[in-house]
């Protein structure tokens, strides 16, 4: 975590289409002004979660700090709303540097698909059959054959979303981890996934692809009949999101696993 060395004068608001983060939308901008986003010290996305990994995906590579504030429902990944001193509360905002995984999906006709997940990849079975798939960790066989649903790979920030719900690990954001979980394993049941160095490269292989097709999806990005995924961190792509002081990504992580 750190703090941006910088002011705060130039910033751009980009909000979600429901009624509350337009009408806020219209207020900071009469407030503030609102740049292009090429030109901003900062993105201030209001919505939820999901206009945050929308924000976070087109701009991935400019390399502009983004502080959401909640215009939606849960908003994990948003600080509190409040139009008050935004350019100082900018200021003083810690930022945390994420990665997210790349993915390079193969399908049935040979095709390479690229895409890229900030919470998560994942491998999901397409009709009534269960999946089969291969695991291999860096080029070793770990698991010869998973029928599931489907098996994730998550990053820290998106552990407490998807990954949590199927029973996989939370990590500190700071951790040099990633999850690997498995979505309503069937064989072998008490397989409860692994956690990999994010310096890993995974690679599902999919068993008999045609009686039982196969999907792949990186965040919102998906390919279906695909034979083979391989997954692994970005480490060349540095995401900033930013945090109120004491309500960063490392002490929501931590919170969410002492909530009841």
């Amino acid at each position: 975590m750190s703090r941006p060395n910088r002011s705060f004068d130039r910033i751009a608001f980009i909000a979600s289409d429901v009624a509350e983060a337009q009408a806020a939308l219209q207020r900071l901008s009469h407030r503030y002004g609102n740049v292009k986003p090429g030109e901003a010290d900062a993105i201030v996305a209001l919505g939820g979660d999901g206009l945050m990994l929308q924000t976070l995906h087109r701009y991935m590579k400019d390399r502009i700090p983004i502080y959401g504030m909640n215009r939606g429902s849960i908003g994990f990944l948003m600080n509190e709303y409040r139009e008050e001193d935004l350019p100082a509360r900018l200021a003083a905002a810690e930022t945390s540097r994420i990665h997210p995984l790349s993915m390079i999906a193969t399908d049935k006709a040979g095709r390479e698909h690229v895409g890229l997940g900030i919470n998560e990849v994942s491998v999901f079975r397409e009709r009534f059959q269960a999946a089969k798939l291969q695991i291999s960790v860096d080029g070793k066989v770990r698991l010869h054959e998973l029928i599931c649903d489907g098996v994730l790979v998550a990053t820290p920030a998106g552990s407490t979303a998807y990954n949590l719900s199927a029973d996989g690990p939370i990590l500190p954001i700071s951790s040099p981890l990633l999850a690997l979980t498995p979505i309503s394993p069937f064989r072998p049941r008490r397989w409860r996934g692994a956690l990999l160095t994010n310096k890993a490269r995974i690679t599902m292989s999919v068993i008999e692809p045609d009686k039982r097709p196969v999907s792949a999806v990186a965040d919102q990005f998906e390919i279906r009949d695909v034979v083979r995924v391989e997954i692994e961190q970005a480490h060349e792509i540095e995401l900033y999101m930013m945090f109120d002081p004491g309500h960063d990504l490392d002490e929501r992580i931590i919170a969410e696993q002492f909530s009841i």
